[in-house]
């Protein structure tokens, strides 16, 4: 697991944030206390105390803050009338209060060293991340030498065959760690990264003191379907706040971004592709401030495309060409439907039966003229589960119960 830590910086220079963004930080932070010890302070800030000292000089030297007293041998500060006169007129500019940003040389720098295409990848790994699927070994090595590559794949296919499940996996794959930033500052405006909806945080090792203005997570994981616009993909800027959140792909930076049901979202597909098509090339991103000014980083994260439509009618030849990964899922056979089924009903507390599940294939080949998919097990026992606690009745799997699932699941029966 990649856990090096990132050394605190003992001075405002070291920060390799503007100073006047960070005073101005401060500042805003005491307005909204009133009263602060430097320790409280630093904390909120995420900053080492040697910092918060200086920042607290600087402030008491403009008037914008006095000496309460001492608590435990460390000052307690307030705002002066001139300080809170200052904090609003600094809000009416950005209300962003919280952990001090990182520079974006400083972003840059650390999304470059923990690139996914630095992570290794061997057979263990792919297995144990998609033990709970079932795949042949051809499509166990397919998906491992994409997630090598660390650029992107397409997963295509019938409805019904896994994709998405694939998609959502693929993340376990990376067995380690990355370091996300609370937030990063550009041109002294201040994007928030970390995501608690995203980011899943993991306690550093050990006790050892680290710059706290980032936060050790495990490779990121951002699925998108039919929600997704084009606005998604540049700065969210919130005029209320005045501050800005990262867009879908910067707080995937390091890790794994599905667009599930490709091609269904409410922006057409070539005009994602346009979006990307250079960052996915060069590995570079380009975003706009509100104020015009353009600023690049890094495009490092695997890009899984998941869609039932045929690929070469989403996307040119050109773009295709940059997707240099294409994996097909198919139709599972018998075999293969049988250890899903029996998986499945260890889940939902049914008694697997393998003359049951042969005359469930029976039903969908020669009734309901269906190819066996993989998602037919769980769909199919999930309805015999609801019917029965519809009928206050233990769930059973037999011909009867398996029939009725069938005729409740699909539209009709063939002819």
């Amino acid at each position: 697991m990649n856990t090096a830590v990132i050394n605190s910086p003992q001075t405002l220079e070291e920060t390799g944030t503007h100073r006047p963004l960070l005073e101005g930080l401060a500042l805003k932070t005491l307005h909204m206390e009133t009263e602060l010890t430097l320790l409280a302070l630093a904390k909120k800030m995420k900053l080492n105390l040697a910092v918060i000292e200086e920042i607290f000089l600087r402030l008491r030297k403009d008037q914008f803050c006095e000496v309460k007293g001492l608590t435990a041998g460390v000052h307690r500060i307030a705002i002066t009338s001139q300080g809170r006169d200052r904090a609003i007129s600094l809000m009416h500019l950005s209300q962003y209060v919280g952990p001090a940003p990182v520079s974006l040389e400083q972003y840059t720098a650390r999304v470059r060293s923990q690139s996914v295409r630095n992570h290794e990848v061997h057979p263990p790994e792919v297995e144990r991340a998609l033990a709970h699927l079932v795949l042949n070994t051809e499509t166990l090595t397919q998906l491992g030498t994409a997630v090598v590559s660390g650029t992107s794949i397409f997963l295509y296919g019938p409805p019904g065959t896994g994709k998405t499940t694939v998609a959502a996996a693929l993340p376990k794959i990376y067995n380690d760690a990355v370091w996300i930033p609370h937030a990063v500052e550009v041109d002294s405006q201040i994007i928030a990264v970390f995501d608690s909806g995203i980011h899943e945080r993991i306690d550093p090792p050990g006790s050892v003191e680290f710059d706290e203005r980032w936060v050790l997570c495990r490779r990121p994981c951002v699925c998108v379907g039919g929600e997704l616009t084009i606005e998604m993909l540049d700065l969210q800027f919130n005029p209320l706040s005045r501050y800005y959140s990262a867009p879908l792909q910067m707080k995937a930076n390091n890790g794994v971004l599905v667009v599930d049901d490709f091609g269904r979202q409410r922006i057409r597909p070539e005009e994602l592709l346009n979006r990307w098509i250079v960052p996915l090339d060069r590995s570079v991103d380009f975003l706009t401030l509100t104020g015009g000014k353009k600023f690049d980083l890094p495009f490092d994260l695997f890009v899984v495309f998941a869609t039932n439509l045929d690929p070469a009618t989403l996307a040119d030849e050109a773009f295709l060409r940059r997707i240099q990964n294409k994996v097909r899922l198919e139709h599972v056979s018998p075999a293969q439907f049988h250890v899903i089924a029996q998986r499945v009903c260890e889940n939902l507390g049914l008694s697997y039966d393998p003359q049951v599940v042969d005359h469930l294939i029976h039903l969908l080949s020669k009734e309901f003229k269906q190819e066996l998919r993989p998602c037919y097990p769980r769909d199919v026992f999930r309805q015999i589960v609801w019917g029965a606690t519809y009928e206050g009745q233990p769930p059973k799997l037999d011909r009867s119960t398996v029939a009725t699932a069938c005729r409740n699941y699909f539209l009709s029966a063939a002819d």
